[in-house]
């Protein structure tokens, strides 16, 4: 099982420079480089990093990509049709998981799932996360909210975020000190929409389908 080990950090980011290279020199870095046989043969580079504080995990996509195109605009839109990033995480075995998804835009999806299994409408049993709770994670990213038209050529993108423990509490209960924990989670890039389709993974899956809590890793918090 793939782990991947989040450091603390003292400090919050800089005011108004989330991507700060001091910020984030400590945080290891992973790939999402499991790519689908059922996708293009567009391969993005995708690196993730992350952090907490104890009150917020930090979680940072760098992408050099092609084919980019973003055009949903709205919280809890089909993000997942333009170039897209996501993290799902579980932070207790005996609760359900969340699906945060960004397109390049900046703009949010946030579920929570009990049971991803599939059925007409979307699974057995989850649930949006309200826009009030939503509205708490403050996504940052380096492209315009919409690309349109698609960029073909060769181009670097980021997506940011700040998720805090309370948001995660608010579904799960009391999560306690961060530190020594080790929760389940797994990242992905994806583009389903765009002229070349892909899906990537951190972990691997053993189908297209991003919904497969047994594949996903473990995040260790230092």
């Amino acid at each position: 099982m793939k782990r991947y080990p989040v450091q603390r950090t003292c400090t919050p980011p800089p005011a108004g420079d989330f991507f700060a290279p001091d910020f984030w020199a400590g945080a290891a870095e992973g790939r999402v480089d499991q790519f689908r046989p059922e996708g293009s043969d567009h391969r993005p580079d995708v690196c993730i990093c992350a952090l907490h504080d104890e009150a917020s995990l930090y979680l940072r996509f760098d992408v050099q990509d092609r084919y980019v195109r973003s055009v949903q605009t709205a919280y809890q839109g089909s993000v997942c049709r333009d170039s897209c990033v996501e993290c799902f995480v579980q932070p207790r075995a005996d609760r359900g998981y969340f699906n945060f998804e960004t397109n390049a835009g900046g703009i949010l999806l946030l579920f929570y799932i009990e049971d991803a299994t599939r059925v007409p409408g979307g699974f057995r049993k989850y649930q949006m996360v309200d826009a009030a709770w939503g509205s708490q994670v403050v996504v940052h990213h380096s492209l315009p909210s919409v690309v349109e038209p698609e960029l073909a050529g060769p181009v670097t993108w980021r997506i940011g975020y700040r998720v805090p423990v309370a948001l995660l509490e608010a579904q799960v209960g009391p999560l306690g000190p961060l530190a020594g924990q080790v929760w389940r989670v797994n990242f992905y890039k994806c583009g389903d929409q765009t002229s070349h389709p892909h899906w990537a993974s951190w972990s691997p899956i053993h189908a297209l389908n991003f919904h497969l809590p047994e594949c996903f890793g473990e995040l260790a918090l230092e």
